[in-house]
Parts: structure tokens; C-alpha cells; sequence
């Protein structure tokens, strides 16, 4: 599983420090690594099927104890439905592994999920199901019927009683209408228990598959326990902690399902457990994308940061590790352009890089620049955001009257934008309407994904500005203004397929993001006049 690299004499040096994970440029001897894997997998024909649908794939530079310089190499999940494949590392626990406790109990979990199945498909529940439905409808056609006769009967005596009648008639009308009052209650009584016994028999099935659901909650409950604990993560120190406390002591929660099954904590572990020296590492997707995620054929990667994240920062301890460039790339003094002010609001260009609001990583921003800038200012300032890597034009509002009515036409979508953009490849259509439901990713944040389900509607006119060397220049006119909507519907096969070149997410990391704010339109907050303000394009 140790595989030996070719080096020549023009190889590239070997890098000071381990690949930080989250955030790389991988390093010309992974991806020589990676080369020789592709080429692997390429000869694969029993798995081409499964690898068209998508996989990903690590590979980890390390040194044997001869001072040899080789690679591992890792899958994510099972391959072929295998764990175990000579070529690649073994998963840290085999959950396939016939004498094992996973698959017994996995086995049984099946068993009662079946059981569910079988009963909430069995011809005596539905059975029993539509006559409660057919009887409940009865009933309530009967009750309604047997109402109205006794409304109309009571407008008949009322009626009577404005003639006077003697006592005679009018003891026989109180007779009549206190019969027809117990023959109602009667008829509810009779409905009530008929519906009561149809409900029981009903009943008698479902706390069958709710007992079941509940045995299954608590068995898989226990199993993902012990699974977790026999994920027992090494680091370069040679301290090991198994998932349950890494997630514990870092998120305050448990482990998400199918951590510790990822390519990076296979490589690392491996590395550990038989002496070598880890140097180097990156991840790359091989076949299609997924539906809801966009991954590109041949492309790296970061580590997931749900699963990845914290399990990566144990398992580095005792190795120096690169800096997280996001940390470092940016200047801490950035000159912002004003491109229009009034003593209310001004308009800025964000130079890309920089961030709109200081974040986690503290770094100099839009709005601390604004800060100083206007000292008394008493608004939140940036009244809308646009992505780290993404430049262009921002509204900065000075006072929280401006700020409150700038989010209101935000939120009715009266302030116009239009972006530039240049896209990898040559989109087809010329102009037209991308309309992709987005939301976070919760396993790998901050990426967006495509979801029918949890999404929210995000809608992006485009119009193709001319093409060179197999580049697309594109406008984008965003109608809602959702996280990476734009970077999200160029690269989604959904959308135009055509990442935004420099788009590290969803694409290829290059100088620079080239996605650029060239304009916004807006009512002035105070003196209600359409303001418009546009730059000069940068690319």
C-alpha cells in the first residue's frame, strides 16, 4: 500500500510543512500521486459503473523509515461494497467485517425496519385504516343530517309559540324537544363508540410500529455509540482519542454519521500506525456530481469541515502545519474606493479579498475600514455583503434609519445589481433565468448545495457578453441574493456547468475570484431619488 514515487533530478522540492487541510493548493508531488492513482482507477472496469457516479479519493506524501519517498492512497466510504482493497488503505474500523459487531446489529436494525414495513403495508391496516376513514365521514354526515332536523324542528316550535298555543300544546312541543335532544345525544354516543372501537383496532397497529420505531431509534442509538468508540484516532504524537471525544471536546456534540470514513483520516492513520512520515496530502472528486453538491471530475478539495474538521485538527498535533491562508493572503491596510457619498450613505468598491465584516479570523473588513472612517456614524454600515473573494460595489449606510430602509428594499427586491463574471468553457445559452433552491451544506461549511427540500427559491438572470481562448464573460442580474448564488448557479450542472474561474469552492483556485459587482440601483433612504452607481469593469 506504500507506493514508491518517481523522483527526478527536476522533481519539486519537498514542502517545509503538512498540507493544512481546509484550504490548499496541492502540491506537485500530490499531484503527481493523484496522476498515478487516476491512471489506476482508469484500468478499474469492474468499478467503472460505480466510479461514473462519483467518489472521492485522497492521496498522502510520507517518507518510509529508509527515507524512501512513496504515497498512500484513500477512498471515502466503500468501494465495489468493499473496505478492503490491496491498493488502497484500510478503513481506521471495518464496518463490513463479517465477524464484527457492525454488521450483526446492522442486520437486526434491517430485520425491524422491515417488520415496520410489513405492517404499515399489511392489507389488515388499511383495511382497518379506510373503514375509520369511511365510518369517521359517516358519522359526520349523520351527526350534520340529524342537526339540521333539529334546528329545523326548534324554528317549527318557535314558530307555534308566536300563535299562543295552549298549555296543552305547548307541554307536547317541550316533550318533542326534549326527545329529540336525547335521540341526538344517542346518535353522538352511538358515532363515539363506533369511532372509539375502529380508532382501538387502528391503534393496535400503529403501537406495533411505534414500539418498533422506538426499539430501532434505541438500537441505532447504541450501535453509532460503539461504533464511534471504535474509531480510535491517532496523532504525530501518538496520542489516540476516539470520535466520541474528539467531537465532545470540540463541538459539544456527537459525531456525525460516517465520521472517521472520509480519505484524509484513513491516510493519516495509516501513516501513524505503520511509521511513516506524513509530508503532503490532497483530495480529489472522481466521476460525476452529486445532485445536490457541486464537485467537478479530476478537481481537489478540501476536507469536509462537519465530519473532517475536527477529527483533522486532532490527528495533526505534533506535525507543523501550514498556515490557513485565508489568515494571511490579505493586507491588514486595504485601501476602499468611495465612489459615491452623501452625508447619509456612501457606496465603496471592495477590493477582492477582503472581507465585507471581520468574521471568525478577525481580519481587516469593509466594515472596520468604515469604522474608522466614520467614528460617529450610528448604523451597522454594510448594508448588505458580498463574498470574501468576490469584489465590487457595497452600500455603507451611516445612520440605522438609512440601514433599516435599505434592508426593506433588499427584502422587496427593489435594489438592482449586475455582476461580471468569466466562467470556465463556453455556455451555450446565450441568455436566460437560472432558478436553483440553495442552502448550507451542514457537513462542509461554508459550501452551498441544491436542495428541493430545505432550499430557498434563489433566481439569477444571465446574458453571455462575448467568449476568448474558451472563456465565457457573463453578466449576472441576481433577483434574490442568496450565500454564493451566483458562484453556486455558474457551476451547478443544473445551472450553467461553467464554475467562475479563480472559485476555490465549486471550482479551480486561481489569482483571484473573478466575479465582479459593477452596479447597483437604489431609492435614496432619504431624499427618495433613484441613485445608480457603476465602475469601471476590472476584467
Amino acid at each position: 500500500m506504500f507506493h514508491l514515487l518517481h523522483i527526478q533530478d527536476s522533481s519539486p522540492a519537498l514542502p517545509q510543512r503538512f498540507t493544512y487541510p481546509f484550504h490548499y493548493i496541492p502540491h506537485p508531488l500530490c499531484v503527481q500521486a493523484a496522476q498515478e492513482v487516476q491512471a489506476y482507477l482508469e484500468k478499474q472496469e469492474e468499478w467503472r459503473e460505480e466510479l461514473e457516479q462519483g467518489k472521492m479519493f485522497g492521496v498522502l506524501i510520507t517518507k518510509n523509515h529508509m527515507g524512501k519517498l512513496g504515497f498512500l492512497a484513500a477512498f471515502s466510504g466503500t468501494l465495489a461494497g468493499k473496505n478492503l482493497h490491496p491498493y488502497f488503505v484500510p478503513p481506521i474500523y471495518d464496518l463490513l467485517e463479517p465477524e464484527g459487531f457492525f454488521k450483526p446489529e446492522e442486520d437486526r436494525i434491517s430485520s425491524i425496519n422491515k417488520q415496520i414495513e410489513a405492517i404499515a403495508g399489511s392489507k389488515e391496516y388499511q383495511a382497518c385504516k379506510q373503514h375509520l376513514r369511511q365510518q369517521t365521514k359517516e358519522a359526520e354526515l349523520s351527526l350534520k343530517v340529524a342537526k339540521a332536523q333539529l334546528t329545523n324542528a326548534k324554528k317549527k316550535r318557535d314558530a307555534c309559540r308566536m300563535n299562543h298555543p295552549d298549555a296543552v300544546e305547548q307541554a307536547a312541543m317541550i316533550r318533542e324537544s326534549q326527545y329529540e335532544k336525547a335521540e341526538f345525544k344517542r346518535l353522538k354516543n352511538h358515532w363515539k363508540e363506533r369511532i372509539s372501537s375502529l380508532q382501538a383496532n387502528v391503534e393496535t397497529f400503529e403501537q406495533e410500529i411505534n414500539r418498533l420505531k422506538a426499539e430501532r431509534k434505541e438500537r441505532s442509538a447504541a450501535l453509532q455509540q460503539k461504533l464511534f468508540e471504535q474509531f480510535r484516532m491517532l496523532n504525530a504524537r501518538g496520542e489516540s482519542k476516539n470520535l466520541l471525544a474528539i467531537f465532545e471536546q470540540a463541538k459539544h456534540q456527537l459525531p456525525p454519521a460516517g465520521a472517521g470514513e472520509c480519505a484524509a483520516p484513513r491516510l493519516l492513520q495509516y501513516a501513524y500506525l505503520k511509521k511513516l512520515h506524513p509530508i503532503a496530502m490532497a483530495e480529489f472528486w472522481w466521476g460525476q456530481s452529486p445532485k445536490a453538491e457541486i464537485r467537478r471530475h479530476g478537481y481537489y478539495y478540501p476536507a469536509c469541515k462537519g465530519k473532517c474538521e475536527p477529527i483533522l485538527n486532532h490527528m495533526l498535533q505534533g506535525l507543523e502545519v501550514d498556515p490557513n491562508p485565508l489568515a494571511e493572503e490579505l493586507p491588514k491596510e486595504t485601501e476602499l474606493r468611495i465612489l459615491w457619498e452623501d452625508e447619509w450613505l456612501a457606496v465603496v468598491d471592495k477590493p477582492a479579498g477582503m472581507p465585507s465584516v471581520p468574521g471568525k479570523l478577525h481580519l481587516n473588513s469593509v466594515y472596520s475600514e468604515m469604522q474608522k472612517r466614520y467614528p460617529e456614524a450610528t448604523g451597522p454600515l454594510v448594508a448588505h455583503r458580498l463574498d470574501m473573494a468576490t469584489s465590487g460595489l457595497l452600500i455603507v449606510a451611516k445612520t440605522m434609519e438609512v440601514y433599516q430602509n435599505l434592508q426593506i428594499q433588499f427584502s422587496n427586491r427593489t435594489i438592482r445589481k449586475r455582476y461580471i463574471a468569466l466562467l470556465e468553457g463556453k455556455v451555450s445559452l446565450f441568455q436566460g433565468i437560472i432558478d436553483l433552491p440553495l442552502c448550507l451544506d451542514p457537513e462542509d461549511r461554508p459550501r452551498q448545495m441544491v436542495s428541493d427540500k430545505y432550499g430557498k427559491r434563489s433566481v439569477t438572470e444571465y446574458q453571455v457578453l462575448g467568449y476568448k481562448d474558451g472563456i465565457t464573460r457573463i453578466a449576472f442580474y441576481p433577483y434574490t441574493g442568496r450565500t454564493h448564488q451566483l458562484r453556486v448557479h455558474a457551476a451547478h450542472t443544473s445551472g450553467l456547468n461553467a464554475p467562475i474561474i479563480g472559485d476555490e469552492l465549486y471550482g479551480k483556485k486561481a489569482e483571484r475570484l473573478y466575479l465582479d459587482a459593477v452596479a447597483i440601483t437604489f431609492r435614496h433612504p432619504v431624499t427618495g431619488e433613484t441613485i445608480c452607481v457603476e465602475k469601471e469593469e476590472t476584467f
